[in-house]
């Protein structure tokens, strides 16, 4: 029976006695499931008595997001200078915590990082006893040990605590993950009953919470588990199928007050969120507010789904990355033809409309949530049909560099999991970055300012997508853009669509570090992209059997 603390003396006590130089698994994807009233206390323990230090921190994720959680802590460290509190991190993603970045990119502590999916599949392999975690997501890029083998600055290069190297079995190479095992654990859930079941049906997303639990307490050396919760029930008032982690495993549970347990970042609590109201279909139909450049991605991208849907003549599973992507699901449902697709989350919601920003990894209205390790094992497993993802750079190859760039590290997060699964991929993101004016007038771009970094680059700063591994694979992949789409072939990248009103030369080969392959004569972008009314997606799909079972 798990040991209940009441008060944040109690809390503070308990905490300060986890050994120092201890390795602390946390879970949290952003704050959505981060045990945030938990890491307050541990550092508030640490600045008290000076214990626990030099603890190294490892998460399926992020548990925080900017000015939250790890990211505050981030800046307490780095404020005061105090970097005897942590030794380093192992985290897929950086990209909420741009003081924890800081911390990484001066050298102040170790930094590592790998994909979601791989971490989060590390930490069952741990649960179970074995070594590490064999994969094939990150070969040939920067996670690869013949590169940064997921190592973000010199100090990580230098002490080398996290390993990832290639191994050969039956004539193919894997990579094999190997971290230090965890002896505490800090995650979260809703409800404690008296014997410390925890459930956690107020939570958006279940992560990799129940994982992150068994890493700590498994053999060889068995460690001890914190868990916050709202709330303590009576036992047997908590349904056993809805008990996510057997309170033997718990050892100590902590009431939180209400301000450390909110949904995401910017919401306290939301049904729709956690499945308690299904949202009527019809809430967020609404009219096109003018053409922009944005919205010419986004709506060239759903024209390219509504044709994957035409080409496999039935639903498909899809997933929507950060960033620009995120919001296709919204114009697919303008276009009336989301019941033709089955949206997910990296976090593990299924349908919905998928929340953006420091908020994403939840939805409103899904009308599935399983495991984050779960929903990677998907992912991995080529269970999806398209991905939508974000770029930063990409060179002639065909490769990509989806975010890293000198002094902003914000990690691979779940990028080169759903590459290395998804057979039809959509890179999309503006041609160039920085500051611009782009003009949709009468049905043409125009384009009034560029931006000046270039996206479309010799060499990348760090390679996350292999297009050699991609068309191996038999992989379909586009990359759209404001201006030009992109297709991935033998040549490499492959000049396919322009759009109105840009000039080849000028706009899009001038602005780029290499001339792309062209291959016969580059069309225009289908016209009804630049036009202010829907696209007139549905009757491309028409016939084909809807996923929503109710209007079948």
């Amino acid at each position: 029976m798990p040991k209940f603390l009441f008060s944040d003396k109690e809390l503070v006590n308990s905490l300060q006695k986890i050994p120092d130089g201890s390795v602390i698994a946390i879970s949290g994807f952003n704050i959505s499931i981060a045990p945030e009233y938990l890491m307050l206390k541990l550092y508030e323990a640490f600045e008290k008595t000076g214990h626990p230090n030099h603890i190294f921190i490892e998460s399926d994720s992020l548990p925080g997001s900017p000015g939250r959680g790890i990211d505050y802590i981030s800046k307490e460290v780095y404020d005061s200078g105090r970097t005897d509190f942590l030794a380093g991190v192992l985290v897929p993603f950086l990209g909420w915590a741009p003081w924890l970045q800081k911390l990484i990119n001066e050298e102040m502590i170790e930094g590592y990082t790998c994909s979601i999916g791989s971490m989060a599949h590390w930490f069952r392999e741990i649960a179970a006893g074995r070594p590490g975690l064999l994969t094939k997501v990150g070969l040939g890029t920067f996670l690869d040990s013949e590169h940064d083998a997921g190592a973000l600055n010199g100090k990580a290069r230098e002490k080398k605590r996290v390993g990832i190297e290639t191994v050969n079995l039956k004539g193919e190479n894997y990579l094999f993950v190997t971290a230090p095992k965890p002896n505490v654990s800090l995650v979260r859930g809703t409800t404690s009953d008296e014997i410390g079941n925890i459930s956690m049906e107020k939570e958006g997303i279940y992560g990799t919470v129940f994982s992150i639990t068994q890493a700590a307490r498994a053999v060889p050396n068995p460690g001890i588990v914190f868990c916050q919760v709202e709330r303590i029930a009576r036992l047997g008032t908590i349904n056993p199928k809805a008990v996510h982690i057997p309170g033997p495993l718990i050892d100590y549970v902590a009431v939180a007050p209400p301000e450390f347990s909110w949904q995401t970042d910017s919401i306290v609590f939301d049904p729709r969120i956690s499945g308690g109201i299904i949202p009527p279909q019809f809430h967020r139909k609404n009219s096109i507010s003018g053409i922009t450049a944005k919205s010419i991605i986004l709506r060239r991208s759903s024209l390219e789904i509504a044709r994957e849907i035409q080409r496999a003549g039935r639903p498909l599973i899809a997933n929507f990355g950060v960033g620009i992507p995120s919001e296709i699901p919204g114009v697919l449902e303008n276009e009336n033809i989301s019941d033709y697709i089955y949206s997910t989350v990296e976090a593990g919601p299924w349908g919905g409309i998928p929340l953006t920003g420091d908020d994403f990894g939840v939805s409103i209205g899904p009308f599935a949530i399983i495991p984050l390790p779960d929903q990677f094992t998907l992912y991995e497993g080529g269970m999806i049909d398209v991905t939508s993802l974000g770029f930063m750079q990409i060179d002639r190859e065909g490769n990509v560099n989806p975010s890293m760039l000198p002094g902003r590290m914000p990690g691979p997060g779940g990028f080169p999991t759903i590459t290395n699964g998804s057979p039809s991929i959509i890179f999309a993101g503006q041609f160039t970055a920085g500051k611009s004016d782009i003009k949709i007038e009468n049905g043409s771009v125009r384009i009034v300012e560029d931006g000046e970094p270039v996206k479309f680059v010799q060499s990348l700063y760090k390679v996350l997508f292999r297009s050699d591994i991609a068309l191996r694979n038999g992989k379909r992949v586009i990359y759209v853009t404001e201006r030009a789409v992109f297709e991935l072939t033998s040549k490499g990248l492959t000049l396919k669509e322009i759009a109105p009103g840009i000039d080849m030369d000028r706009d899009v080969i001038g602005k780029m570090a290499f001339k792309p392959h062209i291959q016969g004569e580059v069309s225009i972008m289908d016209r009804r992209i630049f036009v202010q009314r829907k696209l007139g997606l549905h009757p491309m799909i028409n016939g084909i059997k809807k996923g929503n079972l109710s209007e079948s």
